[in-house]
């Protein structure tokens, strides 16, 4: 293999895309989409910097956003790169309801070739989230198989794809940015043990690793450990179970975690630094409200953990008692006991459970931990606590997450119909705010504004745990630069334009 050539093996790059590489239906979101250009990325500090756009302004009632773009730009193909093509890419991403969410934008315009105007129903103050993660497409050349065969305008074009094994990437030399110094890229699709073995067989030059392998050896290997804003945490349903069914049939609420000590008393007695030291091996910072890094994140609303005595208090004080002395807390005849869902494909979302069902046990409440696919955690999750994750740069993740309205099981949002209308409130005026400093004031109020809240100190509608790194194993010459911030999924390549070989 010649130096300048690369093959990985990166799990949580999104995996193999079902539909291909097409940002219409959703590659690219929350990660670079090596094929295609954005108007607009984030550096490694997170700040927006321009892409294909040079520059943008905003009318002064939110609603009219106007880009500017680059000159010259081409598409793989040779043909030009206009704003017809960003109007048609974001026209077509609002009518396809994709991945990234649209259903605010009324129409986008080319105003010439070079100025693109969007105009949104209602001023969002996150509309440049989604002017980051969508890949522009070419008018001319989209069809229903373009995923399978994609052409776009970013740093690298795609060769080849062999489903279910790998696809190929080649360097662009027509690329208007920085020259990439890795002029071939090939992304093999392998995940945990299997792709350390081929990264210690040295068949792959870079993989994504499980962390029980964070202390392992190998010659001519580094093991990288990469800080994340993925934060994994509990869903735990507040609705009682009164007998209601979903349309499908399934149950929905839950008759101890509907119960608010028994939330509060698990977000206080489980210690969270000793979920990061035990299962994540230490690479991990501990999480109470899913946005602790991120700049709308509440510090108010963080709170003292792994307070066993008080967590007992506050279910003793609700009527939570062990009366047959079996260890287990019960009330009415209700036994502080359920199951605890995790995709069984996750080692990492499995660990953690297991870790805090034993930390629940010292508080007297039993947590059977349970794997189970998707579709069943899909159906159980309005019922069952379930292990997620989530981390996202753009704040419409809090929206969703938490937003009465926004329950849609299809999507993941809402899973447990969380609701209070206060925390509507703030969440829809963050959304709409006019600009990004004022809603952030809004999304901290959210979490907690000294009265209610989503956090511990609220509702304490989710038990958050910790924020997990990404493990890379990867050859010692490499050098992969300042990597941008790490969201849900991963964004590995995100700075790809830096890496380069230590020697070169």
């Amino acid at each position: 293999m010649a130096p300048d050539e690369l093959i990985v093996a990166v799990g949580t790059h999104g995996g193999e895309p079902e539909s291909g590489f097409d940002p219409i239906t959703g590659w690219g979101y929350n990660h670079e989409p090596l094929v295609q250009s954005t108007l607009f990325k984030r550096g490694s500090d997170a700040a927006v910097v321009n892409d294909l756009a040079t520059d943008h302004t905003i009318s002064e009632d939110g609603l009219i956003w106007t880009v500017t773009i680059r000159d010259g730009v081409k598409f793989h193909d040779g043909m030009p790169l206009t704003a017809g093509d960003v109007a048609f890419t974001f026209n077509k991403a609002a009518a396809s309801a994709g991945r990234v969410d649209l259903t605010m934008l009324e129409k986008a315009t080319a105003i010439d070739d070079n100025t693109v105007e969007l105009i949104l129903r209602n001023p969002q103050s996150t509309f440049i989230n989604k002017l980051i993660g969508v890949g522009i497409v070419p008018e001319y050349a989209y069809t229903g198989s373009y995923g399978q065969n994609p052409i776009g305008s970013g740093p690298y074009i795609f060769k080849q794809w062999n489903k279910g094994q790998q696809v190929i990437f080649e360097a662009n030399p027509d690329y208007y940015g920085p020259e990439p110094y890795f002029k071939k890229l090939t992304i093999v699709f392998m995940e945990g043990d299997t792709a350390f073995a081929a990264a210690k067989a040295g068949r792959v030059n870079i993989a994504e690793i499980p962390h029980t392998y964070a202390n392992q050896v190998v010659n001519g290997k580094r093991i990288v450990s990469l800080e994340t804003i993925e934060a994994c945490g509990v869903t735990l349903p507040t609705e009682p179970n009164t007998g209601e069914k979903t349309e499908d049939g399934y149950p929905v609420g839950n008759n101890v975690t509907s119960d608010i000590a028994v939330r509060k008393a698990l977000n206080i007695g489980i210690d969270r630094q000793s979920l990061v030291n035990g299962p994540l091996n230490g690479h991990g910072a501990t999480e109470f409200t899913g946005v602790d890094k991120l700049p709308w994140g509440n510090k108010k609303a963080i709170f003292d953990d792994g307070n066993i005595t008080e967590a007992k208090r506050i279910l003793r004080d609700a009527g939570w008692i062990d009366t047959d002395g079996d260890g287990i807390v019960e009330r009415d005849g209700v036994k502080a006991e359920f199951t605890l869902l995790y995709a069984s494909s996750a080692q990492d979302r499995q660990v953690l459970a297991v870790a805090v069902s034993e930390q629940a046990r010292e508080l007297g409440i039993r947590i059977k931990v349970e794997g189970a696919s998707w579709d069943k955690i899909q159906n159980m999750a309005i019922s069952t606590p379930v292990v997620f994750k989530y981390g996202d740069i753009d704040p419409t993740d809090v929206y969703l997450r938490y937003h009465s309205e926004s329950y849609d099981p299809s999507n993941w949002n809402n899973m447990i119909r969380y609701s209070n209308p206060v925390v509507d409130a703030y969440l829809q005026n963050a959304m709409t705010s006019p600009d990004e400093e004022t809603a952030v004031e809004y999304w901290q109020l959210a979490a907690w504004d000294g009265e209610t809240g989503y956090s511990e100190k609220g509702d304490a509608p989710w038990l958050w745990m910790a924020s997990i790194n990404y493990l890379y194993i990867m050859d010692e010459d490499m050098d992969i630069g300042t990597p941008v911030i790490q969201p849900h999924c991963g964004n590995i390549f995100g700075n790809i334009l830096e890496w380069k070989r230590i020697d070169s």
